[in-house]
């Protein structure tokens, strides 16, 4: 097989992309704030995902972390200077609609969850189609910790990954999962040994890349028709989310986190 690589010359914000025999993989290397979004890095992954969408060749996308996390949610050290309902609403649309066509990817999806996922990057995790995480990983939707509710569409795909009620109480608890216990409510679809989640969705990747993309495109449009995406539930879910964002609750809430270590 001919080894064909594409670097995007958009490389920047700690955001890459590139591809090799049909399968992209998308990092966010932010390492310094544990692969935390800041307004560039979300523009950047949205940019990336379009990339994505116009690679007539793509089979297979992985979305992944750099080092030992997967994506720690929104810069809080950045997003703390903007605290009002309008920088909540730009917040929930910017990865909110990025998110929603890294779902549309018209190729399968794979979230390579290498270390923590917490917050807006385990919402990341469930807007992909499958979940390899490895042992030693966890993922957490910590939003009501600081007052506020999923912003990127995260409660409805978590919804159709593991149902009504399991749903709500993670949404509602804040609790952070292992991978073990992710793996037996469905959350996680494959578990991969430590260290090794990425290898372990580059090898699930390549056996979708062996098969005609028009077959493997085929499959997961099929699938998609049979889900529905109630338009209410993501206007609504942007509105709350924007309303919480602006709210003494939340803002103390981050003081709290950034002052931990000190």
């Amino acid at each position: 097989m001919r080894l064909f690589v594409f670097k995007h010359p958009m490389q920047r914000d700690g955001i890459h992309y590139e591809i090799t025999n049909g399968v992209g993989t998308l990092t966010v290397d932010r390492p310094a704030v544990r692969n935390a979004l800041d307004w560039n890095a979300m523009r950047a992954f949205a940019a990336a995902v379009e990339d994505a969408h116009r690679d007539k060749d793509l089979r297979a996308l992985i979305v992944t972390g750099a080092g030992d996390t997967f994506v720690s949610g929104g810069d809080l050290r950045v997003l703390k200077d903007y605290p009002k309902r309008r920088d909540g609403l730009r917040l929930a649309m910017i990865m909110g609609k990025a998110l929603e066509r890294l779902r549309s990817l018209p190729a399968p999806t794979i979230a390579a969850i290498n270390g923590p996922a917490r917050g807006g990057g385990a919402e990341i995790a469930v807007s992909c189609d499958q979940r390899v995480m490895a042992r030693g990983a966890d993922i957490g939707f910590v939003h009501a910790h600081l007052g506020i509710t999923t912003a990127w569409g995260g409660a409805r795909y978590l919804f159709l990954t593991v149902g009504y009620p399991q749903a709500l109480e993670l949404l509602t608890t804040g609790r952070v999962l292992g991978a073990e216990e992710a793996a037996d409510i469905g959350l996680v679809d494959h578990l991969a040994p430590q260290d090794s989640a990425l290898d372990a969705a580059r090898e699930l990747a390549a056996e979708m890349a062996r098969h005609p993309v028009e077959a493997v495109r085929a499959a997961k449009r099929l699938l998609r028709f049979a889900v529905a995406y109630p338009e209410v539930a993501k206007h609504a879910e942007r509105r709350l989310f924007a309303s919480l964002w602006d709210s003494n609750y939340r803002r103390e809430a981050v003081r709290r986190f950034l002052n931990k270590d000190k």
